[in-house]
């Protein structure tokens, strides 16, 4: 079983709902044959999506901080 802990978690992405978001993102990409960005034994999408965000391999761009010079 792999152990990831919440409190490196929080170091990558600033809030745990945005953390849910990015995971289950790349999760479902995972799921539809993504292959994975990290050397893992885990089978899970799940899992695996976490890892990479551990890895600092999967990160999120924020729409907000975005600003149209248009």
């Amino acid at each position: 079983m792999v152990r990831i802990s919440k409190d490196k978690l929080d170091e990558k992405i600033d809030s745990v709902y945005r953390l849910v978001i990015v995971a289950a993102r790349r999760a479902r990409q995972l799921g539809k044959g993504a292959k994975p960005l990290v050397k893992t034994n885990a089978k899970k999408p799940s899992t695996i999506a976490l890892e990479e965000i551990l890895a600092g391999r999967v990160s999120y761009e924020d729409e907000s901080e975005k600003h149209d010079d248009a």
